[in-house]
């Protein structure tokens, strides 16, 4: 199979961020934007079942792209596949038969599944709201195994979270998890970090830094160093 970026041309990326929270009929999202398993939400993902399999230097991750969308609107998702080839081991292939892929539609906002699931996985990028290269490597970040920034283990010491602000019913999302964070720092401009105003029931901050109470984040147009190098280290792209 080859690589997507020596089989399909280019087209404009969007350098918006538009996380946010998603509404799925079907389903309870966890954190936002997570579709909840029987046992991944609260733990890391460093077990083999987890990860996406290693094959030489690279890993592979088999895709296929609903037809719904427009050639523009493919190319946008193709172009933010791409942009992990320049800083990672993790190479993005159509898939022919295999059995575990993701599958990229427009469903009823912005999701997707933590790690590898058997069978293959769906990833939501709806056409109106989630075709921007942030929002696409956020949530490839999570089918890859990664949690948002501010549920991290040792978030505590960096963030506050104030719950008096927060939506009634969607306390869930700020619950903290046991992650494995490979030895990199809490990143306020990781692209998987949530904006002050997440799940705000009246306009006020939900998440503010210990460091600085006015302090912005949750607006990253692109993965940051310490994104790059936690998917390099899980993946073990330098070895």
């Amino acid at each position: 199979m080859l690589c997507l970026l020596m089989t399909l041309p280019k087209g404009s990326m969007y350098s918006v961020n538009r996380i946010g929270p998603s509404t799925e009929p079907s389903k309870v999202l966890v954190h936002g934007d997570i579709v909840p398993t029987a046992t991944r939400n609260a733990v890391p993902c460093t077990a083999t079942g987890c990860k996406w399999p290693k094959t030489g230097r690279f890993v592979y991750v088999p895709v296929s792209i609903g037809t719904e969308y427009s050639n523009q609107e493919r190319n946008v998702i193709i172009n933010a596949l791409v942009t992990f080839y320049a800083s990672t081991c993790i190479r993005f292939v159509w898939r022919t038969s295999d059995r575990d892929f993701l599958h990229f539609f427009s469903g009823q906002g912005c999701y997707s599944y933590l790690g590898r699931q058997n069978g293959g996985q769906l990833v939501s990028l709806q056409r109106n709201g989630c075709l921007f290269q942030s929002t696409v490597q956020h949530e490839v970040l999570h089918a890859l195994g990664f949690h948002h920034e501010q549920v991290r283990s040792d978030r505590d010491l960096h963030v506050r979270i104030l719950t008096g602000n927060i939506i009634t019913g969607q306390e869930h999302n700020f619950v903290k998890v046991q992650t494995n964070n490979l030895g990199t720092p809490y990143d306020f401009n990781s692209v998987m970090h949530y904006g002050r105003l997440a799940f705000s029931k009246n306009g006020q901050p939900t998440i503010v830094a210990r460091s600085n109470p006015n302090l912005n984040f949750g607006n990253a147009f692109r993965m940051s160093p310490n994104d790059i190098a936690r998917v390099n280290r899980l993946y073990g792209c330098c070895e």
